[in-house]
């Protein structure tokens, strides 16, 4: 059985682990698999038994700058600590395959251990490839060095990568409309369609998942993807429950926080949110997929998972992009310009006007139909390349529409 290390790193949100997970589980079912993470520990992923997971010592980013979880540590000395135990990981393990995530496009500032890893794999005796795991829109943001990252991305992919998977159906984006620079690249781009979770995947069903799930109210599902942004969403959740008492009094809000968010921001809403019977707010679920599917509107910041579960179930969706985060506002425009989905602004979130917006939301909403289903089978044909990869064939390109794994939209 060949052998895969899939090495990801987050610190912002759960996005990029949530997306890998749901790849590696369908490589698990054909090559073994030593899973490397760097972050916030989170439950309830539900990772196939036989997937050895090693998580790296923690360190944090803000403003593209790294710093310790641990105020204690010393930044170096855990730089030091990660970059040896990815090494030995490499070394003890033995792949034929080294899948990064995100990397060269994000995450620059993690090159003191992604490059030894790399120079490693270069080093090797064996024939080992390398792949990047990569997100449909990436190079949103107006960097200041904007065109020294774009060159650096490409001299990193040219010099080390033997292929770029590209997690989009490209019938909605392409990898050019956020990177000026594809001709530049030298390895074989592929696009796998979306990485969505499927409906009937079974995940774990905590004590509160029973009775909230039991729950026969029409749900008005708000969510905010790790926690870490999109806290005024949250304020607005809970100031605008009380008016909704009123105005759609059989509903029930259903508001997870994301499991990143601190412990005061956690408390403090918690607070405001007593004695409000038609609220319940909570951190994670694991079944976050079986809450839409129940849902009459879901409320979110537009992530990639989240929008991936959006376009699965087919759920009436009002999305606020955050104003950090641009490629979630290159989504959802998209998507709203499709009829798919509701835009909200900031303004939006107003008590009353936001009631407003939701009430009208329930009473019109109409399922929209699309002329061809987004493919998201994106980590089924993530597997079927890694399978060419590693067979030494011409990986041909995947043709999007054929055979595709249909959404809620479908006819």
């Amino acid at each position: 059985m060949k052998k895969i290390l899939f090495y990801c790193q987050y610190h912002l949100g759960m996005g990029h682990l949530v997306r890998s997970v749901q790849i590696l589980r369908s490589l698990a079912t054909e090559f073994e698999i030593c899973f490397v993470k760097g972050g916030t520990e989170v439950e309830g992923l539900n990772l196939p038994a036989n997937i050895q997971v090693v998580t790296l010592p923690t360190l944090l980013s803000e403003h593209r700058q790294l710093k310790v979880a641990d105020p204690s540590q010393d930044l170096e000395t855990v730089k030091q600590q990660r970059v040896i135990t990815l090494l030995n990981i490499f070394d003890e393990f033995q792949p034929d395959c080294l899948m990064i995530e995100g990397y060269p496009f994000k995450k620059y500032q993690f090159e003191f251990e992604s490059i030894p890893l790399l120079e490693r794999v270069k080093a090797a005796k064996k024939d080992i490839k390398v792949v990047c795991s990569l997100r449909d829109v990436v190079m949103a943001q107006p960097y200041l060095d904007r065109d020294e990252v774009i060159a650096t991305t490409c001299d990193r992919l040219n010099r080390y990568f033997d292929l770029l998977l590209i997690h989009s159906d490209p019938q909605f984006h392409r990898l050019e409309e956020s990177f000026p620079a594809v001709a530049d690249i030298k390895c074989p781009i592929q696009y796998t369609g979306f990485v969505a979770q499927p409906l009937t995947e079974v995940s774990t069903t905590t004590p509160e998942d029973a009775i909230d799930l039991a729950r026969t109210n029409p749900t008005i599902l708000i969510s905010v993807g790790g926690g870490q942004l999109g806290h005024d969403l949250l304020d607005a959740a809970v100031e605008v429950s009380p008016i909704l008492t009123a105005r759609l009094p059989d509903h029930h809000v259903q508001v997870f926080t994301g499991p990143f968010i601190s412990i005061d921001r956690f408390q403090s809403l918690s607070i405001a949110a007593s004695g409000q019977n038609n609220l319940t707010l909570r951190k994670f679920t694991s079944q976050f997929l079986t809450y839409m599917q129940k849902s009459k509107l879901s409320i979110s910041l537009g992530g990639y998972n989240t929008t991936m579960n959006i376009l699965r179930t087919g759920v009436n969706s009002m999305i606020l992009p955050s104003n950090k985060d641009w490629e979630q506002m290159v989504r959802a425009e998209k998507l709203a310009k499709m009829g798919i989905l509701e835009l909200l602004e900031p303004a939006d979130l107003q008590p009353q006007q936001f009631a407003d917006k939701i009430v009208r939301s329930i009473e019109t909403w109409q399922s929209p139909t699309l002329s061809k289903p987004f493919d998201l089978d994106g980590a089924q044909k993530t597997k079927i390349a890694i399978e060419n990869l590693l067979a030494s064939q011409t990986t041909p390109p995947i043709e999007i529409g054929a055979g595709v794994a249909k959404s809620a939209y479908a006819d």
